[in-house]
């Protein structure tokens, strides 16, 4: 039975991955948690852990510059620290969740040979957290570095509770072609899972099988709550327009997604499908 650490207590992703692993496979793993809001979790002993999971982390959070040291410490020294502690204490695999937003991209297609340039501080603290732990990875201590696009589920924060608010109140919506990738929280889960089964290291790219359309998951986010949004041509001059004032615009009906086969079709971790995704995260 492997063990596992994850490190950032009532975090959503930490939260889900518990869920998931008690729910979907009883006694075979042992998952413990432990909260990193104050300096207590350094005199926790990581020895006879297998895997640590570190998901502690800030995001969701407008940037300014009273806030941008912190992204540095939390996301950057923090998870390098904890890394340390993991390798000294004879851990075997560290698994870092960093995210699509170290490519700085709101537009376009990312390839395992895309450059990261990060833009936020966000990216910035994720990149060079990543580029000082896969420092440390050596023969007794693999790190595993996770770049998942938007990640969404039933009691997510980010993006998609703000798409799904204005599913719910808008008779109408504009079409648009665009494709995107996202990532369900559940096929995560079962994506981490496998890393630590298989004892994986490197970098990955996890996405669901299927591209996103901004439009399409408008209407399937009203559907799933009985009510019906009528999709609208013609606004694509005005979308263009706006994507020149605010880089909101680019975010929601941009196409921004990693090239297929990036993610790793060695494992099947596909827990559900797109519609079927939507449908579990609207409850």
């Amino acid at each position: 039975m492997k063990k596992i650490l994850i490190t950032g207590a009532n975090s959503y992703i930490g939260t889900s991955f518990e869920k998931y692993i008690k729910e979907n496979y009883p006694g075979q793993y042992e998952i413990d948690t432990v909260d990193m809001i104050d300096s207590s979790w350094r005199e926790k002993s990581f020895f006879g852990y297998d895997s640590v999971f570190h998901v502690a982390g800030i995001a969701h959070q407008k940037e300014t510059k009273e806030n941008a040291q912190l992204y540095y410490e939390i996301n950057r020294d923090l998870a390098i620290e904890t890394a340390k502690k993991a390798k000294i204490d004879g851990v075997h695999q560290f698994i870092f969740l960093s995210s699509m937003s170290v490519y700085g991209m709101d537009v376009g297609t990312i390839t395992k040979d895309t450059e990261p340039t990060p833009k936020s501080n966000y990216g910035k603290s994720k990149l060079q957290a990543e580029e000082r732990i896969l420092q440390l990875a050596g023969e007794h201590f693999k790190v595993c570095i996770l770049r998942p696009p938007m990640v969404y589920g039933n009691g997510c924060r980010g993006n998609y509770p703000l798409l799904a608010k204005i599913a719910q109140k808008t008779p109408i919506f504009p079409y648009v072609k665009n494709e995107r990738s996202m990532l369900y929280i559940e096929n995560l889960c079962e994506f981490v899972r496998l890393m630590i089964e298989n004892d994986e290291s490197g970098t990955f790219w996890p996405q669901n099988a299927e591209y996103s359309n901004t439009s399409e998951l408008v209407k399937m986010i009203a559907a799933a709550h009985g009510k019906r949004v009528r999709l609208v041509k013609g606004f694509g001059w005005a979308l263009k327009l706006l994507s020149h004032v605010t880089p909101v615009v680019n975010k929601a009906f941009g196409s921004l997604r990693y090239e297929t086969g990036i993610g790793g079709e060695t494992y099947d971790y596909t827990v559900a499908e797109l519609a079927e995704s939507i449908h579990k995260s609207e409850g």
